[in-house]
């Protein structure tokens, strides 16, 4: 295109890219190289992520234009050093899991590479390196060696890939933190790199009010009364391990979460039986105490909740084992059933966008849809009447 100045099309096994790459004339090494999108050879162009040869040039004239006049990168500025600076300034939701995938999967991966040397190839191995490792499990302190989850089926791997799709819009808002602050002269190293599709599947667990039951009562007396609060309230872990009892006004009959996933505090609201709870639980505390103290009468940390859930769900007969995250959503789904507004669900769950709530909780709403459809077809007579009942389904 000019001097020291290509537009390539490369062909792989499985797709078409145009890639750009630029030597400034008269300097020895290698060319500063970028994926510049798919070629329109299967598809339509769009102009955005699939090119036809005149929007493959323009890309590249624009990435060009970005390299010369742009910001410059500092010398030995690392993704390391994109990563650090993203958790200083970070403003999203959950700081303890975005710390979590950087520390434990993004920076050894990455850390180490100077930015002006990112490249797509750099970030889309370390996609396909991800999705490829084994889930770890919980491993007892002082053991010698750390134990993994095989990928034998293929919901294991859509997990992973899951997983992974999380772990780089991580990787992502962080390499876009340090390019919007023009730290780095472009995005083309990562901006074109796709997420996996179809492995984001709405989880529908949830417990009936029996194993809810079975659950509680089989739980520890010092893990019990949280979970109680988790299913009649709907809140998480980390918001009910957090709450204070100036946080509850019983006579109003709510309590306020100071610290939730979406940073922005919130109100739940308690019917009579979580008025109780709360009652009981703040007899004889002070306003600073918390309402649910772990086992040293401290603040549960993250993980303390997994195995007690599993012991109670063991105990109780619930299987497979309930999470106490699906206590949050037994919360919604029995709003659901009971026929009330996915937007007013919402709002008590805390979501953002009804669409999360949508996701998760319309199908069990009442559905004009269905019930036209079982009103108006008759049965074959192809199937009889049985003897046995099924325990413990969902009625």
């Amino acid at each position: 295109m000019s001097e020291g100045f290509h537009l390539g099309y490369y062909r792989g096994k499985k797709v078409a890219k145009w890639v750009a790459r630029y030597r400034p004339p008269g300097k020895a090494g290698g060319y500063e190289k970028a994926t510049l999108g798919e070629a329109d050879d299967t598809q339509d162009a769009d102009a955005t992520g699939v090119l036809d040869y005149r929007q493959a040039q323009d890309k590249a004239r624009e990435w060009l234009k970005d390299r010369q006049g742009g910001p410059k990168v500092k010398a030995n500025y690392t993704v390391g050093d994109v990563l650090d600076e993203y958790i200083e300034g970070f403003a999203g939701k959950d700081l303890v899991n975005t710390k979590r995938r950087i520390e434990k999967f993004i920076r050894p991966a990455l850390g180490h590479i100077r930015m002006d040397q990112l490249t797509t190839d750099h970030i889309e191995k370390f996609q396909r390196d991800r999705a490829k490792t084994p889930a770890r499990l919980r491993t007892a302190k002082g053991a010698d060696e750390q134990k993994y989850r095989t990928l034998d089926t293929d919901e294991d791997r859509r997990k992973r890939k899951a997983s992974t799709n999380r772990d780089m819009t991580v990787l992502k808002a962080a390499l876009n933190y340090a390019f919007n602050r023009r730290k780095v002269p472009s995005d083309s190293a990562w901006r074109l790199v796709k997420p996996f599709k179809g492995v984001e599947v709405a989880r529908l667990r949830y417990l009936t009010d029996d194993e809810a039951r079975r659950v509680v009562n089989a739980a520890g007396p010092e893990f019990r009364p949280i979970v109680q609060a988790s299913l009649l309230t709907g809140a998480r872990w980390g918001e009910l391990r957090r709450v204070c009892c100036i946080d509850v006004d019983l006579l109003a009959g709510t309590a306020w979460l100071q610290e939730t996933k979406g940073a922005a505090p919130r109100v739940v609201y308690l019917e009579a039986e979580g008025v109780e709870l709360f009652r009981q639980q703040m007899a004889g505390r002070k306003g600073d105490d918390l309402v649910f103290p772990g086992p040293t009468g401290e603040r549960w940390n993250d993980a303390q909740q997994i195995r007690r859930m599993t012991d109670a769900c063991t105990a109780g007969s619930v299987a497979p084992a309930a999470s106490f995250h699906d206590l949050r959503r037994t919360y919604g789904a029995r709003l659901a059933l009971r026929g009330v507004p996915m937007a007013i669900i919402a709002e008590a769950l805390g979501h953002k966008d009804e669409r999360i709530t949508r996701k998760h909780y319309a199908h069990l709403a009442p559905s004009h849809v269905a019930d036209m459809v079982r009103s108006n077809i008759a049965g074959m007579g192809i199937v009889q009447p049985g003897a046995v009942a099924s325990l413990g389904s969902k009625q």
